[in-house]
């Protein structure tokens, strides 16, 4: 029996090469796109890769032709970083918006039309009551980064209505964790969340800075949903395995929150950390970000009506994962950057 096979653009990447992990686990067969600015090559061992541009017409053309049963593509390729946006919004408009309609396009002259998009959930604007939202929330980007990705589904939205493709945008909230297997983790060694910050701040002896103490929110810190990177992965799997249910030629577009529905604050996961590792690490509370924004977390049941997700690991789990994938990360990707 021929196993499916699907196009991860941004495979190498934290979440897209987990993704392409959890796809070799569930028998399916991830072909990996990436022009490794930010993925590394170490993560696309034992799947077929193809180093380039997503708005490489003649690479793309090339992929489908060596493989002309692929089922779907899922796009994780973007730049990611909320302040690098600020600084750099031109960069960021034309790396997640202009070359994604270029990628569009080429999906399209090659017969293929079936798109999970990675979005994410800092397009949202929370309710000011508990920061909870859902698929029907306001949108209020604060930044650059989350204006790409809230333009990108407009403009995905508006060609699905079309009849070009039919699209599921999955709004990440907060990924944090590793493959179990630590095949593939968070390859960056100056990590900007807040996770990553205190496990590099715990091994170099460093003080952990809070950033922003003012927000309305329970204790002052932003608020986050925190999400396994495996359970996204398997989100994923699960977009693929009932896309055809969920966008149908009546709801050609949808849009569904990956997140635990529990909101965390930073001194929380603070708090978390620090009971991980068992002793308390240094903080000094600082003002926001640019581009920071107070935070929110799903209310959604959408995931779980939809494609039958739920999480499965705690915070604590991805906590202790981070931790164990910081371990090993020089060993399976080498010393350099």
């Amino acid at each position: 029996m021929r196993r499916m096979k699907i196009l991860i653009a941004g495979g190498a990447g934290f979440i897209g090469s987990t993704i392409a992990s959890a796809c070799l686990d569930g028998g399916i067969v991830p072909v990996v796109l990436d022009n490794l600015v930010t993925g590394r090559r170490e993560f696309t061992e034992g799947r077929p890769f193809y180093r380039g541009d997503i708005a490489d017409g003649d690479l793309i053309d090339r992929i489908f032709a060596e493989h002309p049963d692929i089922h779907a593509v899922i796009d994780c390729a973007a730049l990611i970083l909320v302040p690098e946006s600020v600084t750099n919004p031109l960069g960021y408009y034309r790396e997640n918006v202009a070359k994604g309609i270029q990628f569009v396009e080429h999906l399209v002259r090659n017969g293929c039309t079936r798109l999970i998009f990675s979005s994410s959930a800092s397009i949202y604007r929370a309710d000011p009551g508990d920061f909870s939202v859902d698929e029907d929330s306001a949108i209020e980007t604060l930044s650059p980064y989350a204006r790409t990705k809230a333009i990108f589904e407009t403009i995905l939205a508006d060609v699905a209505a079309a009849g070009t493709v039919r699209v599921i945008s999955l709004r990440y909230f907060n990924p944090i964790g590793a493959d179990p297997e630590l095949r593939t983790g968070l390859q960056v060694r100056r990590p900007s969340h807040a996770l990553g910050k205190m496990i590099d701040i715990h091994h170099a002896g460093e003080t952990f800075a809070v950033t922003g103490t003012d927000w309305p929110t329970r204790d002052g810190s932003g608020i986050r949903d925190y999400v396994h990177v495996w359970d996204l992965a398997d989100a994923h799997l699960r977009a693929v395995r009932h896309f055809d249910e969920v966008a149908t030629a009546e709801h050609p577009s949808r849009v569904i929150n990956l997140g635990t529905g529990d909101g965390t604050t930073v001194r929380e996961l603070l708090a978390a950390f620090e009971s991980v590792i068992g002793e308390p690490l240094p903080t000094v509370e600082t003002g926001p970000r640019p581009g920071d924004a107070a935070g929110a977390y799903t209310r959604s049941t959408l995931a779980a009506e939809l494609l039958g997700w739920k999480p499965q690991f705690s915070l604590e789990d991805g906590i202790r994962d981070s931790l164990r994938w910081f371990a090993v990360r020089d060993t399976v990707i080498g010393s350099a950057e």
